[in-house]
């Protein structure tokens, strides 16, 4: 099992149990390191004074706020120390907010909440009582250094937690508007159709990161001396008619239906494709 990232006790009114959290995911990406171009020897960060026009040691360095333009306060390590919250145990639930009303630009990092030694009960209770409320928990917590808002939701097999930005920390930008008088209902309902000619249930496992995939294809070819390939250039051209791009776009996805149409036609038996002969009339004597 993966070490868990917090441990402790989760409360909610007088019920408390033990719990652990695990991190629930976390980025990939291809990293690369800096060389010196002539010989691809390794390059080292240097810290460097402006001042004095040199480079200085790591102990000789303090934290420094700047108040004022080039004025600044040195912080020590203790007086942080100080005010940094202590290594919590418990997790304490706030209250229970409708699951609908918790905007997901408010979500940052992500864990699996699982039940610790003597705890699987109450967890379950909670788990199943958030899963047929539609409810989240926000609840609080000091962890990493840091005070935490969490909110606690039912996941599939169980619950899941997101720390969550504070509302000072989300950008506020005036020109994120919408002006929904620009749309006309002919082109609303024509987008609706392309909307639910485009819909799939919900699988995260065929969605793959096409750029790091090339990224790494392309490091081995570097290795093995073969010659890159370049990624096809994607163009694509302003849409000057709305209402035209729409109905060319359901055009295009009504394609593959009619193919298929025809396809199932050509496996229909002889006897039902072929078109019925006529009966030769009866002659009368």
């Amino acid at each position: 099992m993966a070490s868990s990232v917090w441990r402790g006790h989760l409360t909610f009114g007088l019920v408390s149990f033990p719990i652990r959290l695990f991190s629930a995911a976390r980025s990939e990406t291809v990293s690369f390191n800096l060389l010196h171009k002539d010989d691809h020897s390794r390059i080292r960060q240097v810290t460097y004074c402006q001042s004095e026009d040199k480079p200085v040691a790591r102990s000789e360095l303090v934290k420094g706020y700047e108040y004022e333009k080039d004025r600044y306060v040195v912080i020590e390590d203790e007086d942080i120390k100080k005010v940094a919250p202590k290594t919590a145990k418990v997790m304490e639930i706030l209250e229970f907010v409708k699951a609908d009303q918790v905007d997901a630009i408010y979500l940052e990092s992500s864990y699996y909440v699982a039940p610790d030694e003597g705890g699987e009960k109450p967890y379950a209770l909670l788990y199943e009582a958030l899963r047929q409320s539609a409810y989240y928990a926000v609840a609080k917590v000091a962890m990493h250094n840091r005070e935490h808002i969490i909110i606690l939701r039912p996941g599939l097999k169980g619950i899941l937690s997101h720390t969550m930005y504070y509302q000072d920390e989300i950008r506020e930008v005036d020109e994120f508007r919408t002006d929904t008088s620009l749309v006309k209902d002919k082109e609303l309902d024509l987008a609706k159709m392309l909307i639910s000619s485009l819909e799939a249930e919900f699988e995260p496992q065929k969605y793959h990161d096409a750029y790091r995939e090339n990224l790494q294809k392309m490091i081995e070819a570097k290795i093995e001396g073969e010659n890159i390939v370049a990624t096809p250039e994607t163009h694509v051209a302003p849409v000057i008619d709305i209402m035209e791009a729409l109905k060319k776009s359901l055009a295009e996805k009504r394609k593959p239906a009619a193919v298929a149409t025809a396809a199932q036609a050509q496996e229909e038996s002889p006897a039902e494709a072929e078109p019925k002969k006529r009966e030769p009339k009866s002659r009368v004597s």
